[in-house]
């Protein structure tokens, strides 16, 4: 075996050590394998709770079967804001993070587990989920199936959390800080950016954040006011990550433990 093939499958082997560790802390601690559960449950169970409720009586939901089909994401994404801050920031917070780097001293492998894994969660989180979401949206509310954007909503439905989770991370390493980065995403997310779309004089420019270009990929119908096309706005939100992920790989070479 030549000496570039062993220094190979040697670094191959450390990756997948460190990868264990990282799906051992997953498994083990509380905080962070429930998180993904309760954004798989809110998802699906907020989705066909409002399609039973409302059903084919209120035409807000219907008249755009992407919007009512994961009217769920809405709640279960700030799931997996919390589980992508805790997965990273609560190792800032009690300071870990050292021993860690100490076990890892290559710091781009140890996030680049710590994103992978991650994204994995996501991943799973965003398949069934939006299973789940189709189905109940459709035991209550007919012609779901036969859409021609059925598709790219689906696909934008399993991709999108991925996304969100990848974004999330790289902005809690770039803030190494969770309080901060929790702070700063949850009500971003969940309450400031839904108000700003509808306020005028701001929707133009808040329709490129992450979250409003992602969730844009999974609506049926377009919205003229809406500047890109339903794909465009994925990889809106994919740069938004593939930016945030970066600086966090730069913040995390940068500064000390």
């Amino acid at each position: 075996m030549s000496a570039a093939t062993a220094t190979t499958a040697t670094s191959a082997s450390i990756t997948r050590n460190v990868l264990r560790a990282e799906r051992i802390k997953l498994t083990t601690l509380r905080s962070l394998w429930t998180t993904p559960l309760v954004a798989l449950l809110l998802t699906v169970g907020f989705g066909t709770a409002v399609a039973a409720v409302v059903g084919t009586k209120d035409d807000s939901l219907t008249a755009d079967p992407g919007l009512g089909i994961h009217y769920g994401l809405n709640f279960g994404q700030a799931a997996l804001v919390c589980f992508a801050v805790l997965l990273l920031g609560q190792e800032f917070n009690t300071h870990m993070i050292g021993v860690s780097l100490t076990a890892v001293p290559h710091r781009g492998r140890l996030y680049g587990a710590k994103l992978a894994l991650g994204a994995a969660v996501a991943l799973g989180v965003g398949v069934l989920g939006t299973a789940g979401s189709f189905i109940g949206y459709a035991a209550f509310v007919p012609d779901v199936w036969d859409a021609p954007a059925l598709a790219r909503s689906a696909t934008a439905g399993v991709l999108y959390p991925v996304l969100l989770v990848v974004f999330c991370l790289g902005l809690t390493a770039v803030l190494r800080n969770l309080t901060a980065a929790m702070g700063l995403l949850l009500p971003g997310v969940f309450l400031l950016s839904p108000l700003l779309s509808g306020v005028p004089g701001v929707r133009r420019a808040v329709q490129f954040l992450p979250d409003r270009a992602g969730q844009y990929a999974l609506r049926y119908a377009d919205d003229p006011q809406v500047a890109y096309g339903h794909w465009t706005g994925l990889l809106i939100t994919a740069l938004w990550a593939a930016v945030a992920a970066y600086g966090g790989l730069c913040s995390l070479r940068r500064h000390a433990a």
